[in-house]
């Protein structure tokens, strides 16, 4: 086992010993052997069944079968989220065939940052991932089911999913991915036209025409963003089924996939003797797996905040430290758009997953002393499905990259390390991704260019203020201010500033995600401006330092200046009414820091 790694993991486990401890305790305590519904009184359980046909009512009264809560984030707005409408009927016919029963438990709502993005409705994203992960608690809560399977993809649904799925961690539960789109018109083409846009090189109908060529079709957006980290995370995690995470929808392949899924649902349950809680299988070493197979592929920073918040759900203290250590100790094995210009497609033709696991075992940077929904270890995650005679088997995946411009080795990277850093300064603590920087590093000192709202900057950009080496602040758009929204609006105009020679970079209490690009952005940066944060008191011409070798986030005015300026107030009138941010409000005020996962779940009656 690579010697670092170990040593994350290990510190992971003692500094949680307590809070794990007590988190075993809980579902332990929730463990019921036989049938959930048994514990229901007749009342109880009448209207559990109520709905359900003649032969199901009698399976469910017989306590003998299982009963499999299916909660889906389907919506047909939703491009990746689109295929789950039929999935139900499909689950329970192939959990009926194995003789057990299958319900449908709940909805889930489900963002699209794309569709938001640059809108009032972006406010809402961050925090509809708690709102799913109650949401999914809710549907679960009945009592009535003894597995679950969760669908969901996109940015905040499955972080939520997870948050739910661990709080009922006496559960088990299979994780549903639905694919990617196929390819459309190549993402650094589309970011060209975006750039040409705001530029006004271009007009809003070849804008349209861009965007409308690559997100084309029902399927995830092919993209490596925070959609597709989720699922090569939760793959990771041995909550899917091996190769299962990027198999384009509306194939038969994916038709199958779905079915095994549901009948290993039926498996994992107390009614047998192969019992496996997701809260035993998320450990952590399945943890440190998802943030090494996150790392080692350029994933999307969300999960700086998402994986703290899931861990924290399943009894661990993870911090951006973590991160850090482990971004050292991994190579980045891949190029998938913003890191490159291949997209997720391209990935899985080049080798996928089972080839980035097999490599990951190989060189001792994953764990394989874990449970996955399919047993012991990884090894069965180094093979993929294949219909053969239109019977679903797994066969060993390829052993090298089909296109090693896409798929590297450990031996010969694309870089030598995973490409996220922790910034650290009298500025706060912030992450920035450098794996789609154009240099390994970035070093800058530059004065500070001040804004208290993403929009603001369009005005600046097409005045030409911006038309010099500069460090853009945007502040107030941290947890409790706003709700943090991602800022991918400030992309396009800044990639001019950098094309035309000038040296800029972000920094901000905001996000950016899984698809920032060449702009080097400090980002989440913490604490916010809005919570006592030195952001709050940057004044335009300061000069500030980010540099990611020597890891400074550093405002270079001298401590007597700082003690005596106020303050910059914050005008957030303008996002906290309409578009229903003011039925918010109560979460804002709760939400914790970015790097405690921007969470507002645990949050206790003793800190009221």
């Amino acid at each position: 086992m690579n010697p670092k790694i170990a040593e994350v993991t290990q510190r992971i486990i003692e500094r949680s010993k307590e809070t794990r401890k007590a988190y075993l305790e809980k579902i332990e305590k929730a463990r019921r052997q036989g049938p959930h519904r048994g514990v229901l009184s007749c009342g109880n359980l009448a209207h559990g069944f109520a709905a359900c046909g003649t032969e199901e009512k009698s399976d469910l009264r017989s306590m003998t079968k299982a009963n499999v809560a299916i909660v889906s984030s389907y919506n047909d707005m939703l491009s990746a989220h689109q295929p789950y409408e039929t999935y139900p009927a499909v689950i329970k016919e192939a959990i009926k065939e194995v003789g057990s029963v299958a319900q449908f438990a709940g909805g889930v709502p489900a963002m699209c940052d794309g569709v938001t993005q640059g809108q009032s409705g972006m406010d809402l994203s961050l925090m509809s991932r708690d709102n799913i992960a109650q949401a999914a608690a809710v549907a679960l809560s009945h009592n009535m089911f003894d597995s679950a399977m969760m669908l969901g993809i996109c940015d905040k649904i499955v972080p939520g999913l997870l948050l739910a799925s661990l709080t009922f961690g006496h559960l088990p539960t299979v994780f549903v991915p639905a694919g990617p789109m196929p390819s459309g018109l190549p993402n650094k083409e589309k970011a060209r036209v975006r750039q040409q846009f705001a530029e006004g090189k271009v007009g809003r109908d070849a804008l349209l025409d861009a965007e409308s060529q690559s997100y084309h079709s029902a399927g995830t957006c092919t993209f490596y963003g925070t959609a597709n980290s989720n699922q090569l995370v939760v793959e990771m995690m041995g909550l899917h089924l091996p190769g299962s995470s990027f198999v384009n929808p509306g194939t038969p392949l994916r038709e199958a996939l779905t079915k095994a899924a549901a009948v290993q649902a039926t498996r994992l349950t107390d009614l047998g003797d192969n019992y496996t809680p997701i809260g035993h299988i998320v450990d952590a070493k399945a943890i440190v797996n998802g943030l090494v197979g996150l790392l080692a592929t350029g994933g999307s920073t969300n999960h700086t905040m998402h994986l703290i918040a899931v861990a924290r759900a399943a009894g661990y203290i993870v911090n951006w430290d973590d991160f850090s250590d482990i971004s050292n100790a991994v190579p980045l094995m891949t190029r998938i758009y913003p890191n490159g210009s291949a997209d997720i497609n391209h990935f899985v033709a080049a080798g996928g997953m089972s080839l980035l696991i097999r490599q990951l075992l190989d060189a001792g940077l994953l764990h394989n002393d874990v449970k996955t929904i399919c047993g012991e270890g990884l090894d069965f995650y180094t093979k993929e499905p294949k219909l053969v005679d239109g019977e679903l088997e797994w066969h060993d995946g390829p052993t090298e990259s089909l296109d090693k411009e896409v798929l590297a080795t450990v031996d010969k990277p694309f870089k030598p390390d995973g490409g996220l850093s922790v910034l650290d300064g009298n500025l706060g603590r912030g992450v920035i991704k450098t794996s789609a920087l154009r240099t390994p590093h970035c070093t800058l000192k530059a004065p500070a260019v001040v804004f208290e709202d993403q929009f603001e900057l369009d005005a600046a950009f097409k005045a030409g203020k911006l038309d010099k080496d500069c460090i853009v602040v945007v502040r107030f758009q941290g947890p409790s201010a706003i709700g943090m929204p991602e800022l991918h609006r400030l992309t396009p105009p800044l990639g001019v500033l950098q094309d035309k020679g000038y040296k800029v970079a972000l920094v901000t209490d905001g996000r950016m995600s899984g698809a920032s690009g060449k702009v080097p952005a400090a980002i989440h940066v913490t604490p916010e401006a809005y919570k006592g944060g030195l952001l709050a008191k940057v004044q335009e011409g300061d000069i500030i330092e980010l540099n990611t070798e020597t890891g400074a986030l550093t405002l270079h005015v001298d401590e007597a200046t700082l003690a005596a300026r106020e303050p910059a107030p914050a005008n957030l009138a303008n996002h906290h009414v309409g578009m229903g941010r003011e039925m918010f409000a109560g979460m804002r005020a709760i939400l914790t820091g970015a790097e405690e996962g921007a969470c507002s779940l645990f949050y206790t009656q003793e800190q009221a």
